[in-house]
């Protein structure tokens, strides 16, 4: 099985850079408080540290 992680979108996209609108767009949130459960690879990685401010772990799986 597939280590994931859960993300939390804690932040609002509104004034921020096209860029980070468009890495929780790829990470699949769009709305407050929305969780998804994503394949924990070195890009899912990479596009959550670039947004820090935004996301949060919730939890880690496998």
């Amino acid at each position: 099985m597939a280590k994931t992680i859960v993300v939390k979108q804690i932040g609002s996209p509104i004034r921020r850079p096209a860029k980070q609108r468009a890495t929780l767009v790829g990470l699949g949130l769009n709305k407050l408080h929305k969780t998804r459960e994503l394949e924990d690879t070195p890009a899912v990685r990479g596009m959550i540290a670039k947004i820090p401010h935004m996301v949060q772990i919730v939890e880690e799986k496998g």
